[in-house]
């Protein structure tokens, strides 16, 4: 048992370390995002709305990052171990992909707002090529993962969260639409959307 132990120890400093360079790499996009010039909107929500939620989201996460009520037995602790960390570092890595695949046309959006650049260019080519929502699909699955490897409230939680990503991804593709049209169109018909209940 101490070998899962220390085991786990590792699989979880590695995913905080993971964890800060996915969140880096979002802080920066949201800064050079800002600069931007601002293109079509679909839906509305005031900018310091966005930052309120954003700070509420972080420091909710801070809070309820204490251990779920769940004791496993030697087998399936190494079993959450293992499928844990490959869920996780392929949903890290699969959000990282993503991000580095949109570059400066990264932004963020919200269950009220989404917002496009002036210029804004259809990203089809990495991740985006195998799904419409790589981002969102790795979030789901680093959550499952992030779950099943460290077992707190704050991973759990955002786990349950996936209804709101299914929110977003419906906006962000309504504004794709309406900003690119048949072009959007050819590509949604030939690329799933990565989650389920987003419309094809």
């Amino acid at each position: 048992m101490a070998r899962v132990a220390w085991l786990e120890r590792w699989a979880r400093r590695i995913g905080a370390l993971e964890a800060l360079v996915l969140f880096a790499m979002v802080v920066v996009g949201v800064w050079r995002a800002a600069r931007r010039p601002k293109g079509r909107t679909v839906g509305r929500g005031p900018l310091p709305a966005y930052a309120l939620a954003g700070a509420a989201e972080v420091g909710g996460m801070f809070l309820l990052y204490r251990p779920l009520p769940v004791r496993l037995a030697r087998r399936l602790r190494v079993v959450a171990l293992i499928l844990g960390s490959l869920l996780y570092t392929a949903g890290v890595g699969l959000t990282i992909w993503g991000r580095l695949t949109l570059g400066q046309d990264y932004n963020v959006s919200a269950l009220v707002e989404t917002e496009l650049f002036a210029g804004q260019r259809l990203v089809t080519t990495g991740p985006f090529r195998l799904v419409r929502h790589p981002m969102y699909l790795g979030i789901v699955l680093a959550a499952l993962g992030g779950t099943l490897l460290y077992r707190t409230w704050t991973l759990a939680i955002l786990l349950g969260s996936t209804p709101a990503l299914i929110v977003r991804a419906r906006r962000e593709e309504r504004a794709l639409f309406a900003e690119f049209g048949e072009e959007w169109r050819a590509y949604a018909r030939r690329v799933p959307a990565g989650l389920a209940f987003v419309s094809d």
